[in-house]
């Protein structure tokens, strides 16, 4: 079996996926469907659910009446089968964070909040960087392309706008490695879609 070639960028192993694949969200056709489809909530850190847990009395005001009463059941995470701390679900699989935007599209509550100016806690890295997942390991991190038919219009989407993957996420990847992280990703990506002719 052929070994999957990664970009080495400092201590992260990044997947080809990345300058390869065309994807931008197009939420009109997915209705953010990522954020209730699935059998567990989204990976945060004891961090990330402290800053939320402090802005909650905010960001309730957008949250649907059932994340809102599993949250005061639950809180706002847990651990689930894996061993993963993880944002609370209802039903086993919306995100207590989901409300809903126009069309019924699936917005985040924390996102919501923080873009009306009334928080700066931005909602988990995990789902900002999605469709990426990274795991950790004890020298370095795994940044690899989760595909998931959901996400087949934003990579239709991205074939039309001519936007890759890393370019669709440069905000949340410079939060999470930061600028000369990202700078040196792009600078990656591009010399190899060049020496490939992709």
């Amino acid at each position: 079996m052929e070994e999957e070639v990664m970009l080495q960028i400092g201590n992260a192993l990044v997947s080809l996926d990345l300058a390869e694949r065309f994807f931008c969200c197009d939420l009109e056709a997915c209705k953010g469907q990522c954020c209730i489809d699935g059998d567990a909530g989204a990976p945060v850190t004891e961090e990330e659910v402290g800053q939320i847990e402090g802005a909650l009395q905010v960001v309730s005001r957008y949250m649907l009446p059932s994340g809102l009463e599993e949250v005061a059941k639950r809180g706002c995470s847990y651990v689930d089968s894996e061993g993963d701390l993880v944002t609370t679900i209802v039903d086993g699989r919306d995100c207590v964070f989901t409300c809903r935007g126009e069309g019924g599209v699936c917005l985040c509550a924390i996102e919501k909040a923080r873009r009306l100016g009334e928080t700066d806690v931005e909602k988990p890295i995990s789902c900002a960087l999605y469709p990426l997942r990274l795991t950790d390991y004890p020298t370095f991190t795994a940044v690899n392309y989760h595909r998931w038919n959901i996400c087949r219009s934003a990579e239709e989407h991205g074939k039309k706008t001519g936007i890759r993957l890393y370019q669709f996420l440069e905000g949340p990847l410079t939060r999470r490695f930061g600028r000369e992280w990202y700078e040196e990703l792009v600078l990656a990506c591009e010399t190899y879609l060049e020496e490939s002719g992709k």
